[in-house]
């Protein structure tokens, strides 16, 4: 094994064990001897020192090509040891330096004009739609879902998820709600349906409204529900409630002053809005690079410091804010399982190399969930200081009531096919 590799891995594992078989058959074992425990095994010579030289994005492009391979334990073991140890000591010079000069350049990666951020979503969201129903729930919520506890299954956190959102928004009969990135419109029926509103729902992707569109008419809810494939920054009118549930990490730090003025010009004097989002828990940081080549381009996870201001500077009112810790990671772990038990399925519809790059982004993320310091958070807003109860007792209450709907409409989680 390279003798910089060894020193590197030696310096790095602290907390797990990694044993590393290098491309001459040399084995060596790095960490404390404790859980997680994984083996990798380097093809080449190369693959070695081509980790040396970038490992934020080398790891996964190596994964990817099968030039680190997994001997023992899994992807999600190995980058668990990755995550863990990344917070425990601090980066290497050079690493500090290309961090520092991603932070300069996240304004142009992440100007994401409406033609660019069109493509930016079709990159990830317009990919074969059987692939999604491989570890998505049938209505394919495709965010975080809300564990209300441990024994929940993936269909009832998403449901319960759905719930917990139309219990802040406060969701009047009759009353327009704007659902910006709608995706294949799970939330907007479920708006429509359980709390008799009217639905405009806006995406950009084309795979997703086509779906959308199908499921509306097949539920009757066409003339509820107007799925439209625009840009949020082309939007017209006013709506008394809006939500946006999974897309703001695709809107770029660069654009969030518009975001939220945008949001303030459509929401009614005495409106609610739910934005629900990906974080950073240590604030300010910068798109992974492995990620942001090949999963999310132009895509960015905020600290909250960076968020409020842009919603103050818009005149917006935060009036309440709730942060999800780790339900996301258990959301990637049930995704993560389901994926992998139908991996030979995925491999027909594209190849191992595909595969490779999915697992390694679903194994990824729950990782970063669980140790590297993501979270999710919902943020309230309104413009008047009495548009929500004072109390938070109504959101209980609300989901009660419409627990309770659910009951009465066994079919609110209907397929998206």
């Amino acid at each position: 094994m390279n003798r910089l590799l060894a020193a590197f891995l030696k310096r790095f594992i602290k907390d797990g064990t990694l044993e590393a078989i290098g491309a001459s058959g040399a084995k060596r074992v790095f960490g404390n001897e404790k859980e997680p425990f994984a083996s990798i095994r380097f093809a080449d010579r190369a693959a070695e020192l081509r980790l040396l030289s970038n490992p934020p994005l080398a790891l996964g492009e190596l994964y990817m090509d099968g030039r680190l391979v997994i001997e023992r334990g899994s992807i999600y073991d190995l980058l668990l040891i990755a995550t863990r140890n990344l917070g425990l000591q601090p980066q290497t010079r050079l690493l500090r330096i290309r961090s520092s000069v991603r932070k300069v350049l996240r304004s142009v990666r992440q100007r994401n004009s409406e033609r660019r951020a069109k493509r930016n979503v079709a990159h990830h969201y317009d990919l074969d739609g059987r692939l999604y129903d491989l570890f998505l729930d049938p209505d394919r919520q495709y965010s975080c879902a809300y564990f209300e506890h441990p024994e929940q299954n993936i269909e009832e956190a998403q449901l319960a998820k759905k719930r917990h959102i139309a219990a802040k928004l406060i969701v009047e009969p009759g009353q327009h709600v704007l659902d910006i990135g709608s995706g294949w419109g799970g939330l907007a029926l479920y708006l429509a349906e359980q709390c008799s509103a009217r639905v405009t729902g806006v995406t950009l992707s084309v795979e997703q409204l086509e779906i959308a569109r199908k499921r509306a008419v097949q539920k009757g809810l066409a003339g509820a529900v107007d799925f439209r494939l625009q840009d949020y920054r082309a939007i017209q009118g006013q709506f008394d409630r809006i939500v946006s549930v999974g897309m703001f990490e695709h809107v770029g730090l660069s654009h969030y002053d518009a975001f939220f003025s945008k949001a303030a010009d459509l929401l009614a004097d005495d409106g609610v809005m739910l934005l629900h989002s990906i974080g950073s828990i240590d604030g300010a940081t910068i798109t992974n690079p492995w990620v942001a080549k090949y999963i999310f381009p132009g895509g960015y996870l905020p600290g909250l410091s960076e968020v409020l201001p842009a919603v103050e500077r818009a005149g917006l009112i935060v009036t309440d804010i709730e942060i999800l810790r780790l339900h996301y990671a258990q959301t990637l772990n049930a995704w993560r399982e389901r994926f992998v038990s139908r991996r030979a399925d995925a491999a027909m519809l594209y190849d191992e190399r595909f595969c490779r790059m999915w697992e390694f982004y679903l194994a990824g993320f729950e990782a970063a969930f669980r140790h590297g310091g993501l979270m999710v958070f919902q943020i309230q807003l309104a413009k008047r200081l009495d548009a929500v109860p004072l109390t938070r007792n109504y959101v209980t209450e609300r989901e009660a009531g419409l627990r309770l709907q659910e009951t009465q409409r066994p079919d609110v989680s209907v397929a998206a096919e």
